[in-house]
């Protein structure tokens, strides 16, 4: 059995971690067999899913775990190249620059995802603030004399649409999305983080103000980066630090540069509340309401073959719980089945040419109910609780 989509992410997220914990032990080949295994993740991902909207995401991820790969392997990089002619210093800051530019060209997406807000079912609390925030005053500026959020936190059980929805806001706009794994993000600069959060920061704004385009900087796992724990080193600390200068320098002295910072994250409680106080808008992405059930189970039974009494209305009120990335692993699973059973069937074989194809059988409610039995949604009531008590304390739409 193929494993879900959030599982391969989290299972990616894990191998990451644990790649981050070798390195900043100076365990170089388990680093690497680490970094290794997160990008095979991300690649079968990227493979049981080709037409899935958030690919680009994740293959920028597996660049920055490629690009820790080889820095680990090679001792000695190759110098970049200079002009012979100029004098020393202009050789060293020509080298720096191209080093910067190298170290941060890999997180810019080169094109805009290709995701648009009808494909985000439900979650209207979370749009139309990510609209007010974001779309609304780079259309129309004019519009905000008081200003308007710069930082945004998406919250919630993973699974419910927080990366889709930062991607749909990102697509919207010409500008420019820089989507940032946040322990791809600590792996990528181990030993010196804070320095190249103020030069992620730059990087943002230069492209913000030179061009005068919208930025979006996302955060993923932003509790990774940003959480409080106990017997934090120097290092630790003066990164949190540093992303703090940075984000009161986005929200106070840029009134007119359009960048944004969105975080998201499945554990919003681990956060300290002074990073709380930097994304003004805090959103809650919950599970699907029964609405929004009933139009992921239309969206994702659409291009199977599925008899009369297949009602999406009914199977939205079955699957109570589930996320949207749980809905669409029950649909694909009540395939898998009726494929199965046309691969056992003894009367099966492959067609030959001319001759048109054997397809599975019809999927009945029947399917559904077999599926529920064995997959249980992936959000406990025990989670649900602990999100609600949290938003009755610091939502902020």
């Amino acid at each position: 059995m193929s494993l879900a989509p959030q599982e391969l992410e989290n299972s990616a997220s894990r191998y990451a971690s644990d790649a981050i914990k070798f390195d900043s032990q100076g365990a170089r080949g388990m680093a690497i067999a680490n970094y290794q295994k997160a990008i095979d993740s991300l690649v079968k991902l990227m493979r049981l899913y080709p037409t899935s909207k958030l690919n680009p995401i994740y293959k920028d991820r597996t660049t920055s775990y490629h690009n820790r790969i080889k820095a680990l392997q090679e001792a000695h990089g190759v110098e970049p190249a200079v002009d012979p002619k100029a004098s020393p210093e202009e050789q060293k800051k020509s080298v720096s620059h191209q080093q910067e530019l190298n170290d941060f060209d890999d997180l810019i997406m080169k094109e805009k995802p290709d995701v648009s807000w009808n494909e985000v079912i439900g979650l209207d609390d979370a749009k139309n603030a990510l609209r007010e925030s974001i779309v609304y005053p780079t259309k129309r500026p004019d519009l905000f004399p008081l200003g308007w959020p710069r930082g945004l936190l998406l919250y919630g059980p993973p699974g419910c649409g927080k990366t889709i929805l930062a991607a749909a806001t990102a697509s919207e706009l010409d500008g420019y999305f820089i989507n940032v794994d946040a322990s791809a993000l600590m792996s990528k600069w181990l030993g010196e983080a804070e320095k190249n959060v103020s030069k992620l920061f730059h990087m943002a704004r230069s492209h913000a103000e030179k061009e005068n385009k919208p930025v979006i900087l996302f955060v993923d796992e932003i509790d990774s980066l940003l959480g409080a724990r106990n017997g934090e080193v120097g290092g630790e600390i003066r990164t949190k630090n540093q992303f703090l200068t940075e984000m009161d320098g986005v929200n106070g002295k840029g009134k007119d540069i359009k960048m944004y910072v969105i975080g998201a994250t499945n554990k919003p409680w681990s956060l300290d509340w002074p990073f709380l106080r930097r994304f003004q808008k805090r959103i809650y992405v919950t599970l699907p309401s029964l609405e929004a059930r009933q139009n992921l189970f239309e969206l994702y039974t659409a291009p199977l073959r599925k008899d009369l009494k297949v009602k999406s209305q009914e199977l939205a009120k079955l699957f109570d719980g589930y996320s949207a990335s749980d809905i669409k692993d029950v649909c694909q699973g009540a395939q898998l089945k009726a494929v199965h059973e046309l691969f056992s069937s003894p009367d099966y074989h492959e067609p030959v040419e001319g001759e048109e194809a054997t397809q599975p059988r019809d999927l009945s409610m029947a399917d559904f109910r077999d599926i529920m039995s064995k997959r249980k949604p992936s959000v406990s009531m025990e989670m649900i609780r602990a999100y609600y008590k949290w938003s009755e304390e610091f939502k902020a739409l």
